[in-house]
């Protein structure tokens, strides 16, 4: 079986991860400190902030000064997500080196999550992507509840497919493919896959795998086969999702890692590093690590 020689994991914890703690804002100089951490381990693209409201997402408040406050490394690419055109504006007076947008493959989540059709997000993600392309800045973008939604059960991989087809044809030059509330198995994955990469060439596809029914590895393990070498992650399981009941966090960084290891593919990161930073900022929130491997290590 020929697996790529090489994968990329892009770390979803800053942003993805932190965005849906509860209780108090988590302070400026511990996402600064993360975000620094994951960077000292290897990982070469990191998802750092959210350029939204802090009405509708407190945590991402201040994501001007995170970027401002990162000691930045050379070669880590420092992304953001901004869903729109104000979002992306700040985003670049911080310097980011990307940004990111987000649809839904289902016309409820999309209503419940941002409050517009599917057709409506794509329209407002237009001038971003255009103002992004204007700035030489890449665009990324994601296909949320691909294997499955809260609202809708289960949703074709056809129209997964057309979502990512509209977001490559708008200019995004990576289509991440996500399991939002973790329903997804194998086979599943690989059928939706097979759609989409119709339309969106496999190498310009990541999968971004939740963990809710403890299906995450198995799926990115039956996409991988198919030729996926990009993967977010998140470390010690950090994150969720607000509008999916039940939905735990990403597929842990340290658990990916540790497959990807197992199986002779590169990725530049050090595990021993990452399972300390996963632990760290488990510590640092009170809160149970999510990885198996990181539990596994525990001295």
């Amino acid at each position: 079986m020929a697996f790529p020689i090489q994968a990329r994991l892009v770390e979803m914890s800053p942003r993805d991860g932190l965005q849906n703690e509860s209780g108090p804002v988590i302070a400026t100089d511990i996402k600064t400190g993360l975000i620094e951490r994951l960077a000292d381990c290897g990982l070469t693209h990191i998802e750092s902030a959210s350029f939204v409201s802090p009405k509708w997402v407190p945590q991402m408040g201040d994501a001007a000064e995170v970027m401002a406050g990162i000691k930045r490394k050379a070669g880590v690419r420092y992304s953001v997500l901004t869903p729109n055109l104000r979002g992306f504006e700040n985003a670049l007076a911080a310097g980011v080196d990307e940004v990111a947008v987000f649809a839904a493959a289902s016309e409820s989540f999309s209503q419940k999550n941002i409050n517009c059709s599917i057709a409506e997000s794509l329209e407002r993600f237009l001038p971003v992507v255009e103002a992004a392309q204007k700035h030489k800045i890449p665009v990324r973008g994601y296909v949320s509840t691909v294997l499955g939604c809260p609202y809708e059960g289960e949703i074709s991989p056809e129209q997964v497919a057309k979502v990512a087809k509209d977001l490559a044809d708008m200019g995004c030059y990576e289509i991440s493919l996500g399991d939002t509330i973790g329903v997804g198995t194998p086979l599943k994955a690989k059928r939706m896959l097979e759609a989409v990469t119709k339309h969106v060439p496999v190498e310009h596809v990541a999968a971004h795998f939740h963990d809710t029914y403890g299906q995450a590895l198995a799926n990115l393990y039956a996409v991988l086969e198919e030729g996926v070498a990009v993967f977010d992650a998140s470390v010690a399981g950090l994150g969720g999702c607000p509008y999916a009941k039940g939905a735990s966090g990403n597929v842990a960084t340290e658990d990916v890692l540790y497959m990807l290891n197992g199986l002779g593919i590169s990725t530049g990161v050090d595990l021993d590093r990452l399972v300390a930073t996963g632990r760290w900022i488990s510590n640092v929130l009170n809160r149970h690590n999510g990885s198996k491997v990181g539990q596994a290590l525990q001295p």
